[in-house]
């Protein structure tokens, strides 16, 4: 098991707010499924921060989330 960093940023169809971030993750040794970190990004993070900045008057959707990943790495932090 390794841990990775990656950088990316978040867009939302609708909020006009980016999000440009770093999430850190585990798997095992090898090449990373961009989809499946795509994924990961929107659901334990970027809907997070999409309904913090909008509060409990809107419904954020995972479907309007986009994901750019940046680059990724091997992390040591």
């Amino acid at each position: 098991m390794a841990t990775y960093i990656a950088e990316y940023l978040a867009t939302h169809k609708i909020i006009m707010i980016e999000e440009h971030s770093c999430f850190i993750w585990n798997q095992d040794v090898g090449e990373i499924d961009v989809e499946m970190l795509r994924g990961k990004i929107i659901r334990e993070s970027s809907v997070h921060f999409y309904k913090l900045l909008v509060g409990k008057n809107y419904n954020v959707s995972l479907e309007d989330i986009k994901v750019d990943i940046i680059k990724t790495q091997m992390f040591n932090g």
